[in-house]
C-alpha cells in the first residue's frame, strides 16, 4: 500500500482498513475519483464517495487539508446481501466521533 497513491494522501487508518477489508487501493482510488454519488460526511468538510462494483459497494471518506491536498480518511465496502438495518459497527462509530 502506498500512502501517496494517485497523488492523494492516504491515512494509516485508511490503509489499514483497505488491508482488513481486502479492498484494492486502486478500486478505492477509482471510487473517490469517479464516484456514482457522494454525500456529506460526518467529519467537518468530509464527503463520502461511493460506487458499485457488481454487488459490492465501496465507500471512501475524503476531505481536503489546509493545503488543499486530498486526504483519504477511511474506506469500507458492503454487499447487496448485507442487512442495511444492522447496528453501526464499532469502528464506524469511533470514526464518526473522532472526525466530527
Amino acid at each position: 500500500m502506498d500512502p501517496n497513491f494517485g497523488k492523494v494522501i492516504w491515512t494509516n487508518h485508511a490503509l489499514e482498513r483497505l488491508r482488513q477489508r481486502r479492498i484494492s487501493q486502486s478500486d478505492a482510488w477509482a471510487t473517490w475519483r469517479n464516484p456514482e454519488r457522494s454525500r456529506k460526511g460526518t467529519a467537518s468538510g468530509s464527503r463520502v464517495y461511493y460506487r458499485r462494483y457488481g454487488k459490492t459497494r465501496i465507500e471512501v471518506v475524503a476531505k481536503q487539508n489546509e493545503r488543499h491536498e486530498w486526504v483519504i480518511l477511511s474506506v469500507w465496502s458492503s454487499s447487496a446481501s448485507e442487512n442495511k438495518n444492522a447496528p453501526e459497527s464499532f469502528w464506524r462509530f469511533i470514526i464518526k466521533r473522532i472526525f466530527r
